[in-house]
Protein backbone atom coordinates (compact mmCIF):
# COMPACT_ATOMS: atom_id res chain seq x y z
CA UNK A 1 0.00 0.00 0.00
CA UNK A 2 1.44 3.49 -0.79
CA UNK A 3 2.56 5.63 1.94
CA UNK A 4 -0.30 8.07 1.88
CA UNK A 5 -4.30 7.11 0.32
CA UNK A 6 -5.74 9.38 -2.03
CA UNK A 7 -9.13 9.93 -0.92
CA UNK A 8 -11.53 12.44 -2.86
CA UNK A 9 -15.02 13.92 -1.14
CA UNK A 10 -17.38 14.84 -3.53
CA UNK A 11 -20.71 16.86 -2.69
CA UNK A 12 -23.20 18.04 -5.17
CA UNK A 13 -22.75 21.50 -2.76
CA UNK A 14 -21.51 23.24 0.49
CA UNK A 15 -25.02 24.76 1.66
CA UNK A 16 -25.94 24.76 5.21
CA UNK A 17 -27.23 21.09 5.31
CA UNK A 18 -26.29 17.58 7.49
CA UNK A 19 -24.44 15.84 4.85
CA UNK A 20 -22.10 19.08 3.97
CA UNK A 21 -21.48 19.56 7.39
CA UNK A 22 -20.14 16.04 7.86
CA UNK A 23 -18.21 15.64 4.68
CA UNK A 24 -16.61 18.78 4.98
CA UNK A 25 -15.58 18.02 8.99
CA UNK A 26 -14.39 14.35 8.42
CA UNK A 27 -12.45 15.63 4.92
CA UNK A 28 -10.97 18.35 6.97
CA UNK A 29 -9.51 15.69 9.71
CA UNK A 30 -8.26 12.64 8.46
CA UNK A 31 -4.78 12.09 9.34
CA UNK A 32 -2.86 13.90 6.93
CA UNK A 33 0.33 11.99 7.57
CA UNK A 34 -1.52 9.12 6.09
CA UNK A 35 -4.20 10.67 3.83
CA UNK A 36 -3.90 12.78 0.74
CA UNK A 37 -7.48 14.81 0.48
CA UNK A 38 -9.18 16.58 -1.97
CA UNK A 39 -12.75 18.11 -2.01
CA UNK A 40 -14.69 18.19 -5.16
CA UNK A 41 -17.84 20.59 -4.97
CA UNK A 42 -20.22 20.35 -7.84
CA UNK A 43 -21.95 23.99 -7.62
CA UNK A 44 -20.36 27.11 -6.79
CA UNK A 45 -18.04 28.64 -4.38
CA UNK A 46 -20.39 31.67 -3.86
CA UNK A 47 -22.78 28.97 -2.85
CA UNK A 48 -20.54 27.63 -0.02
CA UNK A 49 -21.98 28.29 3.52
CA UNK A 50 -18.95 26.04 5.23
CA UNK A 51 -15.35 27.30 5.65
CA UNK A 52 -13.28 24.30 4.35
CA UNK A 53 -9.63 24.78 5.52
CA UNK A 54 -6.42 22.75 4.91
CA UNK A 55 -6.95 20.79 2.18
CA UNK A 56 -7.60 21.67 -1.27
CA UNK A 57 -11.17 21.91 -2.94
CA UNK A 58 -12.35 21.95 -6.42
CA UNK A 59 -15.33 23.70 -7.59
CA UNK A 60 -16.43 22.15 -10.88
CA UNK A 61 -19.09 25.42 -11.38
CA UNK A 62 -22.16 23.18 -12.52
CA UNK A 63 -25.73 23.55 -11.49
CA UNK A 64 -26.83 20.06 -11.68
CA UNK A 65 -25.05 16.31 -10.80
CA UNK A 66 -25.73 15.46 -14.55
CA UNK A 67 -24.01 17.98 -15.88
CA UNK A 68 -20.95 16.98 -13.97
CA UNK A 69 -20.60 13.86 -15.12
CA UNK A 70 -17.89 14.67 -18.05
CA UNK A 71 -15.58 16.43 -15.11
CA UNK A 72 -15.46 13.99 -12.49
CA UNK A 73 -14.56 11.45 -14.91
CA UNK A 74 -12.13 13.42 -16.43
CA UNK A 75 -10.62 14.43 -13.09
CA UNK A 76 -10.59 10.83 -11.88
CA UNK A 77 -8.85 9.38 -15.21
CA UNK A 78 -5.89 12.28 -14.56
CA UNK A 79 -5.21 12.25 -10.98
CA UNK A 80 -6.30 8.51 -9.98
CA UNK A 81 -7.36 8.89 -6.30
CA UNK A 82 -7.87 5.65 -4.07
CA UNK A 83 -10.73 6.26 -3.23
CA UNK A 84 -13.94 8.60 -4.03
CA UNK A 85 -16.47 9.20 -1.04
CA UNK A 86 -19.90 10.89 -1.96
CA UNK A 87 -22.71 11.43 0.22
CA UNK A 88 -26.85 12.26 -0.55
CA UNK A 89 -28.50 9.60 -3.00
CA UNK A 90 -28.23 11.40 -6.53
CA UNK A 91 -24.99 11.48 -6.44
CA UNK A 92 -24.68 8.15 -4.81
CA UNK A 93 -25.79 6.60 -7.95
CA UNK A 94 -24.20 8.48 -10.58
CA UNK A 95 -20.89 7.95 -8.69
CA UNK A 96 -21.72 4.33 -8.53
CA UNK A 97 -22.24 4.49 -12.67
CA UNK A 98 -18.74 6.32 -12.87
CA UNK A 99 -17.28 3.37 -10.95
CA UNK A 100 -17.92 1.09 -13.85
CA UNK A 101 -15.26 2.84 -15.53
CA UNK A 102 -12.86 3.07 -12.75
CA UNK A 103 -12.07 -0.64 -11.50
CA UNK A 104 -8.83 0.42 -9.39
CA UNK A 105 -10.55 2.84 -7.59
CA UNK A 106 -12.80 2.24 -4.56
CA UNK A 107 -15.98 3.84 -4.43
CA UNK A 108 -17.94 4.80 -1.41
CA UNK A 109 -21.08 6.48 -0.65
CA UNK A 110 -22.39 7.63 2.32
CA UNK A 111 -26.53 6.88 2.34
CA UNK A 112 -28.67 9.35 4.11
CA UNK A 113 -32.25 8.41 4.29
CA UNK A 114 -34.92 5.80 5.41
CA UNK A 115 -36.09 5.10 1.45
CA UNK A 116 -39.39 3.42 2.63
CA UNK A 117 -40.50 6.43 4.54
CA UNK A 118 -38.89 9.28 2.56
CA UNK A 119 -40.78 7.68 -0.80
CA UNK A 120 -44.42 9.11 1.15
CA UNK A 121 -42.91 12.82 1.15
CA UNK A 122 -41.41 13.24 -2.42
CA UNK A 123 -42.74 14.74 -5.22
CA UNK A 124 -44.58 12.80 -7.75
CA UNK A 125 -43.24 11.87 -10.62
CA UNK A 126 -44.87 10.23 -13.73
CA UNK A 127 -45.06 6.40 -13.63
CA UNK A 128 -43.12 5.97 -17.09
CA UNK A 129 -40.07 8.50 -15.93
CA UNK A 130 -40.14 6.78 -12.25
CA UNK A 131 -39.89 3.46 -13.49
CA UNK A 132 -36.61 4.21 -15.47
CA UNK A 133 -34.95 6.68 -13.07
CA UNK A 134 -35.60 3.59 -10.29
CA UNK A 135 -33.52 1.47 -12.39
CA UNK A 136 -30.91 3.48 -13.17
CA UNK A 137 -30.89 4.94 -9.45
CA UNK A 138 -30.80 1.37 -8.30
CA UNK A 139 -27.90 -0.09 -10.74
CA UNK A 140 -25.93 2.89 -9.94
CA UNK A 141 -26.33 2.31 -6.06
CA UNK A 142 -25.79 -1.43 -6.23
CA UNK A 143 -22.30 -0.50 -7.99
CA UNK A 144 -20.84 1.32 -5.84
CA UNK A 145 -17.75 -1.05 -3.66
CA UNK A 146 -19.31 0.38 -0.10
CA UNK A 147 -21.95 1.79 1.53
CA UNK A 148 -22.16 3.50 4.49
CA UNK A 149 -25.07 4.03 6.66
CA UNK A 150 -25.91 6.49 9.53
CA UNK A 151 -27.98 3.93 11.73
CA UNK A 152 -29.05 0.84 12.39
CA UNK A 153 -32.32 1.73 10.80
CA UNK A 154 -30.66 2.94 7.76
CA UNK A 155 -28.93 -0.02 7.24
CA UNK A 156 -32.02 -2.62 7.63
CA UNK A 157 -34.52 -0.07 5.06
CA UNK A 158 -30.86 -0.14 2.49
CA UNK A 159 -30.79 -3.90 2.90
CA UNK A 160 -34.45 -4.54 2.26
CA UNK A 161 -34.35 -1.53 -1.07
CA UNK A 162 -31.43 -3.12 -2.64
CA UNK A 163 -30.10 -6.93 -3.50
CA UNK A 164 -26.45 -5.54 -1.81
CA UNK A 165 -24.11 -7.50 0.32
CA UNK A 166 -24.69 -6.59 3.91
CA UNK A 167 -20.78 -7.46 4.79
CA UNK A 168 -20.09 -4.14 2.70
CA UNK A 169 -22.41 -1.54 4.42
CA UNK A 170 -20.86 -0.34 7.47
CA UNK A 171 -22.49 1.97 9.81
CA UNK A 172 -20.53 5.11 10.82
CA UNK A 173 -22.81 8.11 13.07
CA UNK A 174 -22.12 11.25 12.55
CA UNK A 175 -19.85 12.78 14.68
CA UNK A 176 -19.65 15.98 17.11
CA UNK A 177 -18.30 18.74 15.50
CA UNK A 178 -18.35 21.13 18.22
CA UNK A 179 -17.38 21.15 21.93
CA UNK A 180 -16.29 24.79 22.79
CA UNK A 181 -19.56 25.51 23.89
CA UNK A 182 -21.91 24.72 26.75
CA UNK A 183 -25.63 26.09 27.68
CA UNK A 184 -25.51 27.41 31.66
CA UNK A 185 -28.44 26.03 33.63
CA UNK A 186 -31.43 27.98 32.97
CA UNK A 187 -32.53 30.59 35.73
CA UNK A 188 -35.88 30.70 36.90
CA UNK A 189 -38.18 32.08 34.00
CA UNK A 190 -41.71 32.35 33.84
CA UNK A 191 -41.23 31.60 29.81
CA UNK A 192 -40.67 28.44 28.04
CA UNK A 193 -37.55 28.89 25.34
CA UNK A 194 -37.83 25.90 22.86
CA UNK A 195 -35.78 25.61 19.34
CA UNK A 196 -36.24 23.09 15.86
CA UNK A 197 -32.97 23.38 13.49
CA UNK A 198 -33.80 21.79 10.11
CA UNK A 199 -34.96 21.91 6.51
CA UNK A 200 -38.71 23.35 6.41
CA UNK A 201 -40.56 19.87 4.59
CA UNK A 202 -43.23 17.82 5.44
CA UNK A 203 -41.11 15.01 6.28
CA UNK A 204 -39.43 17.02 8.94
CA UNK A 205 -42.80 17.37 11.21
CA UNK A 206 -43.14 20.99 12.04
CA UNK A 207 -46.45 20.87 11.31
CA UNK A 208 -46.86 18.81 14.28
CA UNK A 209 -45.47 20.83 16.65
CA UNK A 210 -46.79 23.93 15.66
CA UNK A 211 -50.73 21.82 16.40
CA UNK A 212 -48.48 20.41 19.55
CA UNK A 213 -47.78 23.89 20.78
CA UNK A 214 -50.86 25.40 20.55
CA UNK A 215 -52.22 23.38 23.00
CA UNK A 216 -49.90 24.48 25.71
CA UNK A 217 -51.25 26.96 28.87
CA UNK A 218 -48.23 27.99 29.68
CA UNK A 219 -46.15 30.74 27.78
CA UNK A 220 -43.26 29.65 25.79
CA UNK A 221 -41.23 31.42 22.94
CA UNK A 222 -40.50 29.23 20.10
CA UNK A 223 -37.91 29.08 17.46
CA UNK A 224 -37.41 27.68 13.74
CA UNK A 225 -34.10 28.04 12.07
CA UNK A 226 -34.10 26.86 8.65
CA UNK A 227 -35.06 27.36 4.68
CA UNK A 228 -37.06 25.09 2.57
CA UNK A 229 -40.79 24.38 0.52
CA UNK A 230 -42.91 24.51 3.68
CA UNK A 231 -41.87 27.65 4.97
CA UNK A 232 -45.32 29.40 3.65
CA UNK A 233 -47.34 26.56 5.01
CA UNK A 234 -45.58 26.89 8.76
CA UNK A 235 -46.22 30.78 8.27
CA UNK A 236 -50.06 29.68 7.62
CA UNK A 237 -50.09 27.33 10.47
CA UNK A 238 -48.70 30.03 12.63
CA UNK A 239 -51.37 32.47 11.78
CA UNK A 240 -54.02 30.39 11.80
CA UNK A 241 -53.19 28.75 15.06
CA UNK A 242 -52.30 32.22 16.91
CA UNK A 243 -48.84 31.44 17.79
CA UNK A 244 -47.44 34.48 16.10
CA UNK A 245 -46.59 36.44 19.04
CA UNK A 246 -44.50 33.22 20.68
CA UNK A 247 -42.83 32.36 17.46
CA UNK A 248 -39.00 33.50 16.04
CA UNK A 249 -38.03 32.64 12.79
CA UNK A 250 -33.96 32.69 11.49
CA UNK A 251 -33.72 31.41 7.80
CA UNK A 252 -30.28 30.97 8.04
CA UNK A 253 -27.15 31.42 10.72
CA UNK A 254 -23.51 30.92 11.48
CA UNK A 255 -24.24 31.03 15.56
CA UNK A 256 -26.46 27.44 15.51
CA UNK A 257 -24.51 26.99 18.68
CA UNK A 258 -25.47 30.51 20.02
CA UNK A 259 -28.52 30.08 19.56
CA UNK A 260 -29.04 26.51 20.87
CA UNK A 261 -27.59 27.49 24.24
CA UNK A 262 -30.18 30.25 24.75
CA UNK A 263 -32.59 27.63 24.84
CA UNK A 264 -34.29 25.45 27.03
CA UNK A 265 -35.28 22.35 25.11
CA UNK A 266 -34.85 21.42 21.20
CA UNK A 267 -38.02 19.48 19.85
CA UNK A 268 -38.05 17.37 16.92
CA UNK A 269 -41.35 16.77 15.20
CA UNK A 270 -39.61 14.23 12.43
CA UNK A 271 -41.43 11.18 10.77
CA UNK A 272 -38.07 10.16 9.65
CA UNK A 273 -34.78 10.65 10.31
CA UNK A 274 -30.78 9.29 8.84
CA UNK A 275 -29.31 10.61 11.81
CA UNK A 276 -30.31 13.88 13.07
CA UNK A 277 -27.67 16.25 13.11
CA UNK A 278 -29.01 18.94 14.70
CA UNK A 279 -30.58 17.27 17.40
CA UNK A 280 -26.93 15.84 17.77
CA UNK A 281 -25.53 19.29 17.81
CA UNK A 282 -28.49 20.03 20.75
CA UNK A 283 -27.16 17.56 23.03
CA UNK A 284 -23.45 18.73 22.02
CA UNK A 285 -24.21 21.57 23.98
CA UNK A 286 -26.65 20.47 27.23
CA UNK A 287 -29.12 21.05 25.47
CA UNK A 288 -31.98 17.97 26.02
CA UNK A 289 -34.68 17.27 23.35
CA UNK A 290 -38.46 15.71 22.77
CA UNK A 291 -38.49 14.02 19.45
CA UNK A 292 -40.92 11.53 18.02
CA UNK A 293 -39.38 7.92 18.07
CA UNK A 294 -39.32 7.81 14.15
CA UNK A 295 -37.86 4.96 11.81
CA UNK A 296 -33.47 5.99 11.85
CA UNK A 297 -30.89 7.47 13.91
CA UNK A 298 -32.69 9.12 16.89
CA UNK A 299 -33.36 6.50 18.93
CA UNK A 300 -29.75 6.07 19.05
CA UNK A 301 -29.19 9.31 20.11
CA UNK A 302 -31.95 9.63 22.70
CA UNK A 303 -31.96 8.12 26.28
CA UNK A 304 -34.77 8.54 28.44
CA UNK A 305 -34.14 11.27 31.01
CA UNK A 306 -30.89 10.89 30.35
CA UNK A 307 -30.62 13.60 27.13
CA UNK A 308 -34.16 13.78 26.51
CA UNK A 309 -37.11 11.97 25.71
CA UNK A 310 -38.32 9.92 23.10
CA UNK A 311 -42.28 9.87 22.35
CA UNK A 312 -44.72 7.52 20.42
CA UNK A 313 -47.23 10.21 19.74
CA UNK A 314 -48.45 14.14 20.40
CA UNK A 315 -50.42 13.01 23.42
CA UNK A 316 -46.85 12.11 24.98
CA UNK A 317 -45.05 14.83 23.32
CA UNK A 318 -47.36 17.64 24.97
CA UNK A 319 -47.08 15.37 28.18
CA UNK A 320 -43.19 15.98 27.91
CA UNK A 321 -43.52 19.70 27.87
CA UNK A 322 -45.25 20.13 30.69
CA UNK A 323 -42.88 18.03 32.78
CA UNK A 324 -40.42 20.10 34.54
CA UNK A 325 -37.24 18.11 35.32
CA UNK A 326 -33.69 20.27 36.48
CA UNK A 327 -31.52 19.09 33.41
CA UNK A 328 -27.54 18.94 33.75
CA UNK A 329 -25.82 20.32 30.94
CA UNK A 330 -22.63 18.75 31.30
CA UNK A 331 -24.32 14.92 31.90
CA UNK A 332 -25.83 15.56 28.52
CA UNK A 333 -23.08 16.55 26.63
CA UNK A 334 -20.99 14.00 28.10
CA UNK A 335 -23.90 10.99 27.52
CA UNK A 336 -23.79 11.98 23.69
CA UNK A 337 -19.56 12.37 23.48
CA UNK A 338 -19.25 8.84 24.66
CA UNK A 339 -20.26 7.87 21.98
CA UNK A 340 -19.97 10.26 18.66
CA UNK A 341 -16.70 12.26 19.58
CA UNK A 342 -14.86 12.91 16.47
CA UNK A 343 -11.44 10.66 17.57
CA UNK A 344 -14.17 7.90 17.75
CA UNK A 345 -16.26 8.36 14.28
CA UNK A 346 -12.78 9.52 12.29
CA UNK A 347 -10.82 6.54 13.12
CA UNK A 348 -14.13 4.29 11.90
CA UNK A 349 -13.42 6.18 8.15
CA UNK A 350 -10.02 6.16 8.05
CA UNK A 351 -10.40 1.90 9.31
CA UNK A 352 -12.96 1.57 6.60
CA UNK A 353 -10.53 2.90 4.18
CA UNK A 354 -7.91 1.15 4.97
CA UNK A 355 -9.58 -1.81 5.07
CA UNK A 356 -11.33 -1.64 1.17
CA UNK A 357 -7.79 -0.85 -0.24
CA UNK A 358 -6.28 -4.24 1.52
CA UNK A 359 -9.58 -6.45 1.09
CA UNK A 360 -11.19 -8.54 -2.25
Amino acid sequence: MKSKITTYFILPTLFAGGAERVISFVSQNLNKDKFNVKLIIIGFEKDSKFDISGIPVIYLNKDRVLNAVIPIIRLLKKEKPDIVISSISHLNSMMGLVSLFFRNIKFIGRHATINKVAKNYRTPKKRSFLSLFDKVYTYGTKSLDRIICQSSDMKNDFLESYNYNPNHIQIIHNPITKVDLLKTKSETNNIRKFITVGRLSKIKGQLRLLDILAQLTFPFQYTIIGEGTYKSKVFTKIDELGLKDSFAYIPYTDDVFLHLINHDMFLQGSYSEGFPNALLESCSVGVPVIAFNSPGGTKEIVSNGINGYLVNNEDEFLEKLYEDKDWDPKSIREFVYEKFNKEKIIKQYETLFFDILTQN
